[in-house]
């Protein structure tokens, strides 16, 4: 009996059971991890609910497990006794080690990069980043930045470490040498078997394999998904960008006369020829201004300029970003085209025709331009802005002093905004210029001369946002000495917001709120404060199509901000759930039924009104519903452009 004990328990298959349960158990290890490094957004949580989603994360941690751990299987269940010597045992060992450390880092990673994007990280982190030639000294500032998320995972190597080494398997002589072979051959069929079950989700026929979609079950709200999943997993499952699939919510025409893309500007009798600047600033969140909180008693923001410029612009309280990543930001404000599933410069349909501000004022006789700091090629903008019919693109290379660079992102925002009013001075009037800041991204650093001088705030990039917007206002102190100031409409917006502090953004919509400015020197019918209107990043084009007096067509899935006569929205994809805010509420569609309702008032939007009031419900599914037929629709027939 103890030696039939031992043949079990030092068995090739029970062994393998054995070092894939310690994966098994360090994935739940760092699901608890997960949710206690981002206990701010799932604080809510209650024991029971925590506990349903850590074993509904179990059949995705299994799949994700048996992905990556396929090589190591297959070599572990040959049906040959070479399997028992210790050399080939080796190279078992540090092929488990290797995948699976790699893994795990990934899964251990998003305890932090979820705060910057809301959700499990997929495979389109390497498309946006793949071109930065800096990425391993990034790696290294995160490494040593957040400290104590690689201390975790060192102490998650040193345990898997220990724990396989006391695996071993022991030679078997029970079995000759045809039987041996026949028993593990059939051993080997029921493994793969298993297997399979496992990276489908399940045993029965009508078993589809799980994807993402598959978390919801265990969930209440959409951005719990990130709970359940694990990031391996989520990237495996993301290797294909999605496709996307024509939508039939209505027939087609009651479908355009809810929503309609397609849109006609008509000029009028007045030759406007304005300029159009426009400023997207990296990560500055609608938190961190005093103007938008002022209902928040004490708070005095980060952003005295933007602050004070507020006072003499048009601005609406209620702004929203349609996406989470700076690689959408662009898109949506110079495109009016939002990101859903996927960013559209990552998507399948990136390729696709499209209009922008500066393609469709060419015809106008606007010259184009695009800078950002960055090096050339960095998160793909110089080919999408070449897509979008730029006529310049102005980077790190044009700017051409690297005394100015930052050490790791690009150019400071200071000496860069600089060269981006002197250039611009250099410019042929009208012109339609756009420039991407970059300091107030992680690490978060300030110029050596300013270390002190902002306020450091509750949040790392707080000192950063306050150095940029010293930035921006030595950039228009620049700019109003220059003649083409006064004749200029400036947008200043953000690219996506950040993981919060104050509670009151800790939700849906604060995790999208962003601040969007529009301001004309000198002319007070842009002086203005609306407490009620949603306007959004897809906004921007139709806005600036009309204030210079544009003809013709255009397709946006935004609307005219000045336009009173137009629906004012906001739409976005969050954890699982296609978000839609107007007439004061929020909407959650998961794409076949609305999953919640919240009044936007609410100060920290917790009460879910679904069901509660049908006529605001329909009318939010309906126009969502408008929306996604209309824009699945075109992404697929390539017709984003007129």
């Amino acid at each position: 009996m103890k030696n039939l004990l031992r043949f079990l328990n030092g068995s090739v298959h029970f062994v393998l059971f054995k070092r894939l349960m310690i994966i098994l158990v360090m994935y739940s290890v760092c699901r608890i991890g997960f949710y206690l490094y981002n206990l701010d957004a799932f604080g809510h949580l209650t024991f029971a609910q925590l506990s349903y989603m850590m074993l509904g994360g179990l059949k995705f941690d299994i799949s994700a497990i048996i992905y990556t751990n396929l090589l190591f299987i297959v070599l572990h269940i040959l049906p040959f006794r070479f399997r028992e010597k210790k050399l080939y045992q080796k190279l078992l060992m540090w092929i488990f080690y290797i995948f699976n450390f790699i893994a795990l880092t990934f899964n251990m990673s998003d305890f932090i990069y979820y705060k910057f994007t809301f959700k499990r990280t997929t495979l389109g982190l390497f498309k946006e980043f793949g071109s930065n030639t800096n990425i391993f000294k990034l790696l290294s500032n995160f490494i040593f930045d957040y400290w104590y998320a690689s201390a975790f995972g060192i102490v998650v190597f040193a345990i898997i470490i220990f724990l396989y080494r006391k695996t071993k398997i022991e030679k078997t002589y029970i079995l000759n040498k045809n039987l041996y072979f026949l028993f593990h051959t059939v051993m080997m069929v029921v493994v793969a078997g298993l297997c399979v079950a496992g990276i489908r989700g399940g045993f029965k026929h009508s078993t589809r394999p799980i994807t993402l979609s598959n978390a919801s079950k265990y969930i209440n709200k959409p951005q719990e998904r990130a709970i359940v999943l694990n990031t391996p997993f989520a990237m495996i499952r993301s290797a294909n960008s999605v496709k996307l699939k024509k939508m039939h919510y209505f027939p087609e025409e009651e479908a355009k006369a809810i929503f309609n893309a397609e849109q006609t500007f008509t000029k009028d009798s007045t030759d406007k020829k304005l300029n159009i600047v426009v400023l997207v600033v990296e990560s500055m969140a609608k938190e961190h201004l005093g103007f938008y909180n002022k209902n928040i008693e004490g708070y005095k923001g980060y952003t005295p300029f933007l602050d004070s410029l507020c006072n003499h612009a048009y601005v609406c309280q209620e702004s929203y970003a349609n996406a989470n990543k700076s690689i959408n930001a662009l898109p949506s404000t110079l495109c009016s085209i939002p990101s859903f599933k996927d960013a559209f410069i990552l998507s399948n349909y990136s390729g696709n025709k499209i209009n922008s501000i500066g393609s469709l004022l060419k015809k106008d006789g606007y010259y184009s331009a695009f800078f950002h700091g960055a090096p050339n090629g960095s998160m793909g903008f110089d080919a999408f802005i070449k897509q979008a019919g730029y006529d310049a693109y102005f980077g790190k290379t044009e700017y051409n002093n690297d005394k100015d660079f930052d050490g790791m992102w690009g150019i400071w925002d200071e000496p860069f905004l600089q060269y981006f009013a002197n250039t611009m001075d250099s410019f042929k009037q009208p012109f339609v210029s756009t420039v991407f800041t970059l300091s107030s991204h992680h690490p978060y650093k300030v110029p050596e001369k300013y270390k002190g001088v902002f306020p450091k705030g509750h949040l790392p990039v707080q000192k950063a946002i306050g150095y940029t917007d010293n930035a921006i206002r030595k950039f228009f102190a620049t700019a109003s000495k220059m003649d083409w100031y006064k004749n200029t409409v400036f947008i200043i917006q953000a690219d996506h917001s950040i993981s919060p502090y104050l509670k009151e953004y800790r939700n849906t919509r604060g995790r999208k709120a962003i601040p969007i400015i529009i301001y004309k020197p000198g002319d007070e019918n842009f002086v203005k404060y609306d407490p009620n209107k949603v306007i959004q990043q897809a906004d921007v084009l139709p806005t600036l199509l009309n204030m210079v007096g544009y003809e013709g067509k255009c397709i946006c899935f935004g609307n005219d901000i000045l336009d009173p006569n137009k629906d004012h929205f906001a739409v976005s994809y969050q954890g699982g759930a296609y978000n839609i805010t107007m007439d004061g509420y929020l909407l959650q569609f998961d794409g076949k039924k609305s999953i919640g309702l919240y009044d936007i008032k609410e100060r920290y939007l917790e009460t879910n009104l679904l069901g509660s009031l049908p006529e605001v419900q329909n009318k939010l599914e309906n126009k969502i519903k408008a929306i996604i037929q209309e824009y699945n629709s075109r992404m697929i027939d390539n017709k984003l452009s007129e």
